[in-house]
């Protein structure tokens, strides 16, 4: 049986127009002031997971949208990264509970006995690109101590923000 336009038309518009209207509607509440800053907050929160989502377009475009939420902006992105961090350590610590009768490689074991001897320290490097995130699971695999483990995070995230929503507000105004 084939299908005409006509039929095919009706079919998929009956099925696809609510979806943009729900999304631009829900782009527009999100971007209203009273709840980008809960929006930070949540994108920055699951971009600390190992889910792979970059929070800082959401900074920069409501730092850009709004410049007087620069400071509330860059704090609620460091809380919510931080906190997503903290849910990697503890995610980490379980799945060393579970996972302790295997072996590792010697490469493994090296990498794990360099972080060791970092300490929660460690946890400043959370901020980069690709390993910050795994990197507060290990540590909570290594068993570092939570709350030093979360300040580290919280220094080095704050860090990230400030220099790359400040680095990226001075180039718009230049350009």
């Amino acid at each position: 049986m084939q299908l005409t336009s006509s039929v095919l038309g009706v079919c998929c518009s009956h099925y696809t127009a609510p979806m943009p209207l729900w999304i631009d509607h829900l782009l527009t509440l999100l971007a209203l002031p009273q709840f980008g800053l809960s929006t930070v907050f949540l994108i920055s929160f699951i971009s600390a997971t190992l889910l792979p989502l970059g929070s800082e377009p959401a900074v920069f475009g409501l730092v850009q949208l709004n410049p007087e939420l620069f400071w509330p902006a860059i704090l609620v992105a460091t809380a919510g990264n931080t906190l997503g961090g903290a849910l990697d350590w503890w995610l980490g610590y379980g799945a060393h509970k579970v996972a302790d009768k295997y072996k590792h490689s010697h490469t493994h074991l090296r990498v794990l006995d360099w972080l060791k001897s970092l300490g929660p320290k460690a946890c400043l490097l959370s901020w980069l690109p690709v390993v910050g995130d795994p990197l507060c699971a290990v540590a909570g695999w290594l068993q570092l101590p939570f709350w030093p483990c979360v300040m580290y995070m919280a220094i080095g995230k704050f860090f990230r923000y400030l220099v790359m929503t400040a680095a990226l507000t001075g180039l718009v105004q230049w350009w």
